[in-house]
């Protein structure tokens, strides 16, 4: 997946108040769309250090963590084990390069993930395999955003052209919303972010 060196470098140091913060505004909004689900399964996918899954983990029977980065995923157990935690799992992988037929989920959800990879089609046909029937994908990520040039990410998304992408590759029931708008917090400008649900 894409950037994720950079990643490696600051894992240590990723969880600053202001991303706390976003991470708690995102995990509200991806559990409006989480109906009856203490019996399911649920992935925290490009979860980084773990800061919307952790907020989640209650909702779900069980949740696997997995990110690119060796280094973000080491802070993720620390926090498991710490916690003592039991409904949770870590998984370092990157879906770009390779693809997990075994892995299942009811729910899988990315926050601030689809901005950072290349073949967005690619992932997204791929975390589709990965849903059971009827199962989830959430996405929280930044509306389009002109003032952001960047060669490392996507500068936020048009919510109607990524359902039209979504749709094409079977989900349905698309809904998507903004729920959050905040200074300076992508790539230095003033954004919104938005939540989208789809089924499979």
């Amino acid at each position: 997946m894409g950037n994720t060196e950079k990643f490696e470098m600051i894992a240590d140091k990723y969880d600053t108040p202001e991303r706390i913060q976003i991470a708690k505004v995102s995990s509200n909004a991806i559990r409006e769309y989480v109906v009856d689900a203490k019996s399911k399964s649920a992935i925290d996918f490009g979860c980084g250090t773990g800061l919307v899954g952790m907020n989640l983990l209650d909702d779900f029977s069980s949740m696997l963590f997995l990110d690119t980065s060796q280094n973000m995923i080491h802070q993720i157990e620390h926090k498991i084990s710490g916690s003592n935690i039991q409904n949770a799992a870590t998984l370092c992988f990157d879906f770009e390069k390779n693809h997990l037929s075994d892995l299942q989920a009811d729910y899988i959800f990315m926050a601030q993930v689809l901005l950072h990879i290349n073949d967005i089609e690619l992932i997204l046909s791929r975390l589709y395999e990965t849903l059971n029937e009827h199962g989830h994908l959430l996405i929280v990520d930044y509306n389009k955003n002109e003032k952001v040039a960047s060669d490392m990410v996507h500068n936020g998304f048009d919510q109607t052209e990524l359902a039209a992408v979504m749709t094409k590759i079977g989900y349905r029931e698309i809904q998507s919303k903004t729920f959050y708008t905040g200074s300076k917090i992508f790539m230095g400008q003033d954004a919104s972010l938005f939540v989208l649900d789809s089924q499979k």
